[in-house]
């Protein structure tokens, strides 16, 4: 029987991974074949793109009454991120910071989880809160894609506060959404007048040919404008690329709606597997639903960054599991725990509050201190970030 609860906790880990990979891809090739901008596939699907498998089973949790999975998965999850992903990836190689890396992402990931303490302190995270939060993750989404952009050398954390308390990201918003909408349709409008106008003074074979060449003028044209306009910004865009999500056979855009579906329908079934074990294990065990979140959940829908980082470093880019930790723990607070704590507010132990939500804060203090010195994180500063890791979570288990 045991056996049974087994392989379903590891076929529904199986499934929210790899679902989630799946629903990532082909939900952003649907939205590139509609033309959906780049702005809003970024703003809703690249950004969240590593952290589905814990939004999912945090989410799943959540509705299911299990606050100590949400919480311990989150600051299992960040906690994870730093000791053990960046730890091993400095371990295989050094890994390059810069100035810019702990001024503004680095103290902004500081702040979250300070952020995350002090609402923490009443033992419980309400619906009022979890919107706070899910209002700084769009204020920090549009602070990276339009402050950062134009100045990339002069935007820090100071910048981003005042960025939020002064709401310039409700206009930025309106200002993406507007831009986006305008451009569609005058390249619409520039389309339908030509092909009205030569429509007219065509017969025959002529309409023929034109039928066949149709939506290939229409990719042209696109792009035309995209490079006219993208010069305007500073930007430039690979004409190949947009060759290639524009030229896409006509089924394809039916395969990934199938790819859609299947991934979507693993994600929430791999996700309730996945929890719904989670939670036989801790009582069968008799340990706290935070230790499970910590160990279990976080661990497990850590494991692909893990082996992305493991990769990586391997190929000399240690630097990109540095990237996505602090990105990736940005995202666990504002974003995971302000949906799930939207959904359904939740309680806290006091073992977090007094002992694993410190430790969080400790550790995210010690990676910005090896991001400081020497503007790289060197081999044995990631051995001691993996030792300590490996003795906060055997502590965790002697006092749960």
């Amino acid at each position: 029987m045991l056996a049974v609860n087994v392989i379903l906790l590891v076929v529904g880990l199986g499934l929210l991974v790899k679902g989630s990979d799946l629903f990532v891809m082909s939900s952003s090739s649907i939205a590139k074949r509609l033309g959906i901008s780049e702005f809003v596939i970024g703003l809703t699907l690249v950004s969240i793109g590593t952290s589905v498998p814990e939004l999912a089973s945090s989410l799943t949790a959540s509705f299911q009454g299990a606050s100590g999975i949400v919480i311990g998965n989150i600051v299992g999850s960040n906690i994870a991120n730093v000791g053990l992903i960046v730890g091993t990836a400095a371990l295989l190689s050094r890994v390059k910071t810069e100035e810019q890396m702990l001024k503004r992402d680095g103290y902004i990931m500081f702040f979250a989880s300070a952020l995350f303490y002090i609402f923490a302190l009443d033992l419980r995270i309400s619906r009022l809160e979890a919107s706070i939060f899910l209002l700084l993750y769009i204020a920090y989404i549009l602070f990276l894609l339009d402050k950062v952009q134009k100045h990339k050398e002069e935007i820090y954390f100071k910048d981003f506060l005042n960025y939020f308390f002064k709401f310039e990201y409700l206009f930025d918003l309106k200002a993406k959404i507007e831009t986006g909408i305008k451009g569609r349709m005058e390249i619409n409008g520039i389309l339908e007048g030509k092909e009205k106008e030569e429509e007219e003074n065509e017969t025959g074979a002529e309409i023929e040919n034109k039928a066949e060449n149709k939506a290939e003028n229409k990719i042209k044209n696109e792009i035309e404008y995209g490079i006219e306009n993208g010069k305007e910004n500073g930007k430039e865009f690979e004409i190949e690329s947009e060759i290639e999500v524009k030229t896409y056979g006509k089924g394809s855009i039916y395969a990934d709606l199938v790819k859609l579906l299947a991934s979507g329908a693993a994600i929430i079934i791999g996700a309730s597997y996945f929890i719904n074990q989670s939670i036989f294990f801790a009582r069968l065990l008799e340990v706290p639903e935070t230790l499970i979140g910590m160990s279990l959940v976080a661990v497990g829908t850590s494991l692909p960054e893990l082996m992305v980082t493991v990769s990586a470093a391997r190929s000399g880019f240690a630097n990109i599991a540095l990237g996505n930790a602090i990105g990736s723990n940005i995202t666990n607070i504002f974003l995971i725990l302000g949906c799930a704590g939207l959904a359904y507010p939740l309680p806290i132990t006091e073992l977090s509050v007094y002992f694993i939500t410190p430790f969080m804060l400790i550790i995210s203090s010690l990676l910005l201190l090896f991001i400081w010195t020497g503007w790289e994180i060197k081999r044995f500063e990631g051995l001691f970030l993996i030792l300590i890791y490996a003795g906060f979570m055997l502590q965790v288990f002697r006092m749960s």
